[in-house]
């Protein structure tokens, strides 16, 4: 049965980041907030939990989850072949609402699903999620909602699309918006955005001229 925490009193706060660490640890999913919309959490180092994750969403391998964590240090640990750019990037709205799709240290024990060797990864700016995310590492967090509907804004609206395949619902009131965070690939020799989100282009090329729109084609 599922169990909800209002993270915005500070002792629902504490036992429901506890009770959240406690679930992912035992492989189940957890729904939690981000500077974003809601999320989906799992064990990104547990195949069965990542597959709950897909099939609570509705989908399939060949669209893998990111990966959440709470550091920016973190990067080096599950990515490689850092470049410069990309370090720019993540010193400028890292925590914040850009996803990097990066090339995966290969020695990595995990199954996230179709990923060609890369994974996309963000530290987001929310509290509650950097305070779960410090205790439990790199995890599989996907928007909290069925494939197809609206990402969700609250944990009502999450709980509404996930019901009881989540263990633990934490609980921060709305979140700003309903925009999800800009994806940019940084694995090619010319980085591109494949998704416009809550960072805007224009905020992203003061820091990286190079960065490509969507819209736009390599030459």
């Amino acid at each position: 049965m599922s169990t909800v925490y209002d993270c915005i009193d500070p002792q629902g706060r504490r036992d429901g980041v506890d009770a959240a660490v406690r679930a992912v640890n035992r492989g189940e999913l957890v729904v939690l907030p981000t500077d974003t919309v809601y999320g989906v959490a799992a064990d990104a180092f547990s195949k069965i939990a990542v597959r709950a994750l897909l099939a609570a969403k509705g989908r399939g391998r060949d669209k893998p989850p990111p990966v959440l964590v709470g550091s920016r240090r973190t990067l080096d640990g599950i990515a490689c072949d850092i470049s410069s750019l990309t370090r720019d990037l993540v010193d400028a709205f890292w925590p914040g609402a850009l996803t990097l799709i990066c090339w995966a240290q290969p020695s990595l024990a995990w199954d996230l699903g179709e990923t060609k060797g890369t994974v996309a990864v963000r530290m987001p700016d929310h509290d509650v999620a950097l305070e779960v995310l410090s205790r439990l590492g790199p995890t599989a967090v996907s928007s909290a909602n069925r494939t197809a509907s609206p990402s969700a804004t609250s944990s009502a609206q999450a709980r509404e699309e996930l019901g009881e395949s989540v263990a633990v619902y934490l609980d921060a009131g709305p979140t700003a918006g309903a925009v999800p965070s800009t994806i940019v690939d940084v694995t090619g020799a010319t980085p591109r955005v494949l998704r416009a989100g809550a960072l805007s282009l224009r905020r992203i090329r003061e820091v990286a001229p190079a960065v490509r729109g969507g819209e736009e084609e390599d030459e």
